[in-house]
Parts: C-alpha cells; structure tokens; sequence
C-alpha cells in the first residue's frame, strides 16, 4: 500500500500571472515546477496549514483563498489529496525560500511547463479562468 499525503496548494495570482516554485532535485517529482504548499499537518486545517506552508515556503501572509479544485492522484509509491485554493489577496512578495527556483508564469505558458501529473488537472482548471 502506498503512502498517502493530503496536500494544501495555492495557485499564487498576481497581475494575471501565476507564481510557481520548482521542486529540489532530491525530493519526490524533483526537478518539476509546482505551485506552492505543503503537507497538511496533524490537527491542523487545510486552511491553516495553507497559511503556514506559503509563509515558510514563499513569505508571503495569505489574505483571502477560494477553493480552486480538489484532486486525488496515485504515483504508485504515493497517493496525494491536493486541496487547492486560489491566492490572489496577500501581503508581501513571493520569494522562495528554500533556493529552488522561481519564476511568474502567464496562463499560456503553464501549458509548456513541466508539472507533477496532479498538477495538470490544476492546470486546465486555471484555463477556465476569467482573469
């Protein structure tokens, strides 16, 4: 049986751009660009721990999130749960904090961006946007 991880992501919108962070080499899809988040802890709440992981990941205080999709996906060595919220009401300016990379993406370019599998359904829920 594989390992299940439930997931809180913010689709970081600003000024019809999207922020993503790119995954460390070492870690599971490394080398994949992602939007940012993380593990959802123990008695902690998706929106909590949304909070929280774009605080330490990207520094930035989240104001406002809508919910976006929710996705399950299996890796095979992994099962996630992404809960994922639109972010576009925060204070402060995205910056990576663990020396991945980073960049701000249009809705046209996500399209040639290399993702996780589970991203994609986040991807082509973003297309039906009206930004």
């Amino acid at each position: 049986m594989s390992k299940q991880v439930h997931v809180a992501v913010g689709v970081i919108l600003k000024a019809k751009q999207f922020f993503l962070t790119k995954r460390l080499e070492h870690t599971h899809q490394g080398g994949k660009w992602e939007f940012p988040g993380g593990k959802v802890e123990q008695g902690e709440t998706v929106h909590e721990a949304l909070h929280r992981e774009l605080q330490e990941e990207i520094a930035i205080d989240v104001l406002a999130m809508q919910p976006l999709i929710d996705i399950s996906h299996d890796y095979g060595d992994k099962q996630v749960r992404l809960e994922v919220f639109l972010v576009d009401q925060f204070i402060g300016e995205p910056k990576a904090q663990e020396g991945q990379q980073e960049g701000w993406f249009s809705k046209q370019q996500l399209s040639s961006v290399d993702f996780p599998d589970a991203n994609i359904a986040i991807v082509n829920k973003i297309k039906d946007l009206t930004l």
